[in-house]
């Protein structure tokens, strides 16, 4: 059975779902817009009666009676128009805030349901832009120009009304001009043109990343002695958007921006003609005094095209940003969540057991994982080893459920991580990575941050677990002092240690390394290894490793190759055997014993 493809919703009507009570706001503000216009419409028609007034009276002036009312009339209406147009863009106004605050809150919530694994390849400042960005680019379109589309909408009737109610002739002459202009913008963004402007967009939108990139690479530019020619997706960025520019521009907005410009500014040239075509039979028939007053309204009346055509034009460019924002809110609306059971099971125990399991990475044509079985007893050390690119991360993330895996299954237990409540499953691992990241805040707050309600007493204990104590001493404000301002710097040694502290005070009884001490010094990495040896206490630990040297002493060494599980053992079993791990054990041992001799030496 064939599907059917789910029609996605317009942009206007995706917008207005993230409104929530505040809908209404905007379609008041629309019809306040509309009323708006109307009631800026009605001078102009006073403007009409004030000049058959004097007409009719002329050359007695002063036996006008209706001048000062119809003045009036028009102050009224047109200072009215003004309120009224104030309010409405006060409820669009509103409604758009509460709009984009909407998108922000729906947009954290489900980052919040997103599995882990999700961030990695989603960083801070991409999601920050995709969503707070997007969120912010929203408010022109709901603020002004949704207002301005219906105030344009009831301004078009009213202008095509009154066109044709003093003098047809006159008002057609007008409004060829405004079909005109119209059908001159059509061309430039309609049809076949609209895939050239995209082009021309996504042409802009290449030039300025590749742009940063370039400019983020200066340094090793000037290392290098390099120029900017160097860098061909810099130069190749530029040459595509100055050809697709001068494309678009030049070979499809030269003519029609010119008609447009034209028509829209030079309204009155289509007046002239006509006025020609219809004065001899005014003159004729006795009618001249009401051609005179015709002809005045409509040289007044003929700004408003103009008005009306720029107001199109601002809400179409309102409409296009508005569809590029949702593109890049929806990549994150539309991140994987993490599937919560109805029905969640405790564990038994903290073991962990991979069964069967193999794991794809989307958009992958190759496993990461594949039928890996593997057990790991409550309180054993498994260290993972084996070439970069083996599995071994992927492996370690899917413990605490950063993916979930494509097929077989894993336990922690005895309880498929599935049928785990993630809140539970989170309280009982701890996992610190070779990429520590600690916020810019204190660093009381940075080591409670895994427990929130642990007292001063407590941070302090596990700082001190941790081998932080020459850290805090040297710190202005010790636990106190504010990490990343006013110059206080940490470097990754100890940023590793902070982190540590935070997974000795969380206390969970499953703990997840990977290469803990991949950017520590010699100094560094001693008092990392003294504080491990503090947090693995009683606890269940899948450790990642490349220095093999830190994880002789496993209870367990699982070796992973492209994937799959190909040896398993201690580290005596394993180095006296003939495979893989016997052969990284010899290659380690030699460089690690490796050295740089003197020429003298050498000879």
């Amino acid at each position: 059975m064939k599907q059917t493809k789910q029609k996605k919703p317009n942009e206007i009507k995706e917008l207005l779902g993230y409104a929530g009570k505040f809908k209404s706001l905007t379609f008041l503000g629309m019809f306040l817009s509309a009323a708006a216009m109307i009631m800026g419409m009605i001078p102009y028609i006073c403007i009409w009666l004030a000049a058959k007034d004097l007409i009719k009276v002329a050359p007695n002036w002063t036996e006008a009676s209706g001048i000062e009312k119809y003045g009036w009339m028009a102050f009224g209406f047109a200072f009215g128009g003004i309120i009224v147009y104030f309010c409405a863009l006060m409820c669009t106004h509103i409604a758009a805030f509460r709009t984009a605050a909407n998108i922000r809150k729906q947009g954290m919530a489900h980052m919040m349901k997103a599995p882990l694994g999700f961030f990695d390849n989603n960083g801070s400042g991409l999601l920050r832009n995709r969503l707070d960005g997007g969120a912010a680019e929203t408010e022109t379109l709901l603020a002004h120009n949704l207002a301005d589309i219906v105030g344009t909408i009831a301004m078009f009737v009213s202008m095509i009304v009154l066109m044709f109610v003093f003098d047809w002739r006159m008002g057609l002459s007008c409004l060829l001009a405004a079909v005109a202009s119209v059908a001159a913008m059509f061309f430039m963004m309609g049809g076949k043109n609209a895939k050239l402007m995209m082009e021309y967009q996504s042409a802009q939108d290449t030039m300025s990343k590749a742009g940063t990139e370039y400019v983020r690479g200066i340094p090793v530019v000037k290392v290098f002695q390099q120029t900017v020619y160097s860098f061909k997706a810099f130069k190749s960025a530029i040459e595509d958007y100055s050809n697709k520019a001068e494309k678009y521009t030049g070979g499809v907005c030269r003519v029609p921006q010119s008609v447009n410009l034209t028509c829209t500014e030079g309204v009155f040239i289509f007046l002239v003609p006509a006025v020609l075509l219809i004065a001899p039979s005014a003159l004729s028939s006795g009618s001249f005094g009401d051609f005179i007053t015709n002809f005045a309204f409509y040289a007044v009346f003929s700004a408003i095209v103009s008005t009306a055509l720029a107001r199109i034009m601002f809400a179409a460019s309102g409409l296009m940003l508005a569809k590029t924002a949702l593109a890049r809110i929806d990549t994150v609306m539309n991140a994987p969540v993490l599937k919560v059971t109805d029905n969640p099971k405790t564990p038994t125990d903290n073991g962990i057991e991979f069964k069967n399991v193999s794991f794809t990475y989307d958009g992958s044509n190759t496993p990461a994982l594949e039928n890996v079985s593997l057990k790991v007893l409550p309180g054993q050390t498994v260290a993972l080893v084996g070439p970069s690119g083996g599995g071994k991360t992927t492996a370690a993330s899917l413990i605490p459920r950063f993916w979930d895996v494509t097929s077989g299954a894993l336990e922690v237990g005895g309880v498929n991580v599935k049928d785990i409540d993630p809140h539970v499953l989170m309280e009982r691992v701890a996992f610190v990575f070779q990429n520590t990241r600690l916020f810019k805040t204190s660093i009381l707050e940075n080591v409670r941050a895994s427990r929130p309600d642990a007292s001063r007493e407590e941070v302090l204990s596990a700082l001190h677990a941790a081998q932080c104590d020459d850290i805090i001493e040297k710190l202005p404000e010790g636990i106190d002092t504010m990490i990343g301002s006013k110059g206080t710097y940490l470097s990754g040694g100890e940023q590793q240690r902070i982190a540590l502290a935070r997974a000795i005070l969380k206390n969970s009884p499953i703990i997840v390394l990977d290469e803990a001490t991949a950017f520590a010094d010699p100094e560094n990495e001693a008092m990392i290894q003294k504080a491990l040896k503090t947090l693995m206490v009683g606890c269940t630990v899948v450790m990642i490793a490349h220095r093999l040297s830190t994880v002789v002493g496993a209870d367990k060494i699982a070796v992973l190759d492209n994937g799959r599980l190909v040896e398993e053992g201690t580290h005596e079993q394993l180095s006296s055997s003939d495979g893989l791990y016997s052969r990284m054990w010899n290659e380690y041992n030699q460089a690690v014993n490796w050295k740089i001799s003197s020429a003298k030496e050498g000879a």
